[in-house]
């Protein structure tokens, strides 16, 4: 252990986690705590933001425990949190007004078509980098203003927070004495843009959120306060904030362009740094800022969201049965050479980039009496990185340059055969690090820069050391036609659900 030491917090879908990092960007303690999911009406999905709190609270003591720390030996916290999720509580008591309406919710689907039919589609891509979906938080906002008037006065007087989920973890830590979300977050609500870094007053009409509700952005590398002497008995500076896939693309070394991460988590989180000036794609894809903007200039990411990723795998484990735990799919899957035909395309709740049609639906196609539970088992892994690989396709028409290597992380990089896969249907090399960690780690990375712990980036990229390089192996006319496959079955899934 070599001090100092940092606080990383990582919030994410699934659960809360809390890792202490040191100098060297070891991890000496490790807490996390499951997260409840609520599914009030179908497509519907919300946490409730007491619980995001408390969870946090509870994985920073196990963390701490774990590395024989106590909070006032903590130089910093960098903070990382699930985008897109709008929280709402009240200013003057801290207390929600609402569960928290997770990205992953597709209730606001009416909402963007009214905003799409009005012809403000081009207004809102042009400054905002994004495209009208559900997915994103200003909708959600739009949703719970509308739900209750009473709750859209009182934002308009300032009685009401309104933000993402490290919005609200930046508040809670602070007791109420910062009200800040970082650049990176502020991307992600269709309510800023994107060029001139701010909240686009615009935007704010047409999606009827009031100013007076939203938090002041900053660069990721910032001073977002101190934490509550009050609850925590130390007052440690929070130095570092940023949504978790720009964070994880920090972790990673991805610094320029030229080098992609692909985070497997519940879903899929393809970006690359598209460096300082950048077009909006016009292919689908996102543009947003980067965890490396700031008084220096702008940094522009390019990003494909692929929705159902390691969710695939839950549901296969939980509602299907086939498997017992999540890691029971891989040797399943290699028990058999192909999916004997099968493809799986698990639009579960629509889909993202770059077909963003929140109607689709899943389908499993191909299949015959011959087909067997470990055929499906492979297909699922099959999906996963054909939705990635595609993505790396249509992002490379917009990058300076094509990606060379695809760095990865999240629980299912851990999962060899997945990784050949993606190697195999992406035709570059896969570099899987020797930490996976690397969402915290960005986290605990923007911190200690500005905190003064590292100099600069080069400093940080020093610390990335890959475990496994798996290179690809498939022959680039059999990719081309798997491709081309999962295409044709993506198509059949689009718009199933519009009626």
């Amino acid at each position: 252990m070599t001090p100092p030491y940092i606080l990383a917090i990582d919030q994410g879908t699934t659960s809360s986690r809390a890792l202490i990092v040191d100098r060297t960007g070891a991890i000496v303690g490790i807490g996390q705590q499951a997260l409840t999911q609520h599914y009030p009406q179908p497509g519907w999905v919300e946490h409730d933001p007491e619980e995001i709190w408390t969870t946090t609270l509870e994985a920073i003591v196990v963390a701490l425990a774990q590395a024989g720390l106590a909070f006032r030996d903590l130089a910093c916290i960098g903070l990382t949190n699930q985008r897109e999720t709008a929280v709402v509580w009240e200013r003057a008591t801290g207390a929600p007004i609402h569960r928290a309406i997770v990205w992953q919710d597709r209730r606001t689907a009416g909402i963007c078509e009214d905003v799409r039919s009005a012809g403000e589609e081009a207004r809102v891509r042009r400054a905002t980098g994004l495209t009208l979906d559900p997915y994103f938080t200003g909708t959600k906002l739009t949703w719970l203003f509308r739900h209750d008037p009473g709750l859209h006065r009182r934002a308009q007087l300032g009685e009401i927070c309104a933000g993402t989920v490290d919005a609200w973890l930046t508040w809670k830590l602070t007791g109420g004495a910062s009200f800040l979300t970082d650049f990176t977050n502020a991307s992600r609500t269709l309510l800023f843009n994107v060029r001139r870094g701010r909240w686009d007053d615009e935007l704010l009409d047409l999606f009827e959120v009031p100013r007076a509700a939203l938090p002041s952005a900053a660069p990721s590398q910032s001073q977002f306060g101190f934490t509550s002497e009050e609850e925590f008995g130390s007052r440690v500076p929070i130095t570092g904030v940023a949504g978790d896939q720009q964070a994880a693309l920090f972790g990673q070394g991805g610094f320029a362009p030229g080098v992609a991460k692909n985070t497997y988590g519940t879903g899929c989180f393809l970006l690359s740094n598209a460096g300082p000036k950048a077009a909006v794609p016009e292919n689908g894809l996102l543009l947003s800022l980067g965890a490396g903007a700031g008084p220096q200039g702008p940094e522009y990411v390019i990003e494909g969201s692929v929705f159902v990723a390691g969710a695939l795998v839950q549901w296969m484990r939980d509602e299907l049965g086939l498997i017992a735990r999540s890691s029971d799919i891989e040797p399943l899957a290699e028990s058999v050479p192909d999916t004997a035909g099968v493809v799986i395309v698990p639009a579960f709740t629509g889909l993202g980039a770059p077909d963003w049609d929140p109607h689709a639906r899943g389908a499993i196609l191909g299949l015959t009496r011959g087909v067997t539970k470990a055929h499906l088992a492979r297909a699922a892994l099959e999906a996963i990185a054909l939705s990635s690989a595609e993505l790396i396709e249509v992002m490379n028409e917009s990058l300076p340059e094509p990606i060379r290597e695809l760095r990865v992380d999240g629980g299912a990089a851990a999962n060899d055969l997945l990784m050949q896969l993606q190697a195999d249907f992406a035709g570059i090399p896969v570099l899987r690090p020797q930490s996976t960690e690397t969402t915290a780690l960005g986290a605990a990375y923007l911190a200690g820069l500005t905190a003064g712990i590292w100099s600069g980036t080069d400093e940080v990229a020093e610390l990335w050391r890959p475990e496994r390089v798996f290179e690809p192996r498939l022959g680039s006319a059999e990719r081309h036609r798997r491709l081309r496959e999962w295409r044709r079955a993506v198509e059949r899934t689009l718009g199933w659900a519009a009626n």
